[in-house]
């Protein structure tokens, strides 16, 4: 069976949806990795395969990984950050970056990806909660006394970089095991989730938290929850709609115009 042909969307749950979106004025969208992963972008797990398989995520995706070995570190985000800038956006991100333009102000995209997908696909509203993999931060903004503070961006090439004004390193700006989510990008999720008509879970297990919470707040307020995704989630519980498919399948045929 074709992988286009596994996965057909119940069609009175995609005309339930449908109609619940036609209606609604405010739609939160919550994207996860399978979104990117249509797009060639690996997750998290499974981008630990060859050189990379024997090593635990914790010592790449940390505060302490990074310190033990911050040249091991930063050659695994530049090899994926090549894998970002390489992908394309797919019929999903299109599809719902064309609704968003086309219902202006009624759409609002909460992403745990890291990568850039939703803006290049024109996107006009994405709150990133997971950070920004081809952006950089200080691993400690305290090491910076200059005033204005040193930039990340401009500190001298190296791995990692290392700002010669300061001595800072630089580090990926994403969110690393036991650190909290950017505070202000939480609390718009969370405003948006809280004020939504309908909320669109697109791509994700339900196993991280806080993102995973989000669903099950956007229903407590009173929104529909519509939840595509090809396999189970931990989240499934919280839909008033599930739609079998991926991001590409379904998106296009769920987001068309009337």
């Amino acid at each position: 069976m074709r992988d286009r042909d596994r996965f057909q969307p119940d069609a009175p749950l995609l005309a339930r949806a449908r109609a619940a979106l036609a209606g609604a004025r405010q739609v939160a969208v919550l994207t996860g990795a399978g979104m990117s992963a249509e797009s060639g972008i690996p997750t998290f797990r499974d981008a630990l395969t060859g050189l990379w398989s024997r090593f635990d995520p914790q010592d790449l995706a940390s505060v302490e990984g990074f310190s033990a070995d911050p040249a091991r570190v930063w050659d695994w985000y530049a090899e994926r950050r090549e894998g970002v800038r390489r992908a394309q956006p797919n019929a999903g991100h299109k599809a719902l970056a064309a609704w968003a333009r086309a219902h202006p102000g009624r759409m609002c995209v909460v992403t745990q990806n890291v990568d850039d997908l939703h803006q290049r696909a024109g996107q006009p509203d994405v709150v990133r909660l997971h950070g920004d993999i081809l952006a950089e931060q200080w691993l400690d903004e305290s090491t910076c006394r200059q005033r204005p503070r040193c930039d990340p961006a401009a500190a001298d090439p190296g791995r990692p970089p290392r700002c010669m004004r300061c001595g800072a390193l630089a580090r990926p700006g994403v969110v690393w095991f036991g650190e909290a989510l950017p505070e202000a990008d939480l609390a718009r999720a969370q405003r948006v989730a809280n004020g939504c008509d309908l909320m669109l879970v697109v791509g994700t297990s339900g196993a991280v938290w806080p993102a995973a919470g989000l669903a099950g707040r956007a229903r407590r307020a009173g929104a529909m929850v519509v939840i595509v995704n090809p396999e189970d989630s931990e989240i499934d519980a919280q839909a008033h709609v599930l739609l079998r498919g991926t991001a590409a399948q379904v998106l296009p045929r769920l987001l068309a115009p009337a």
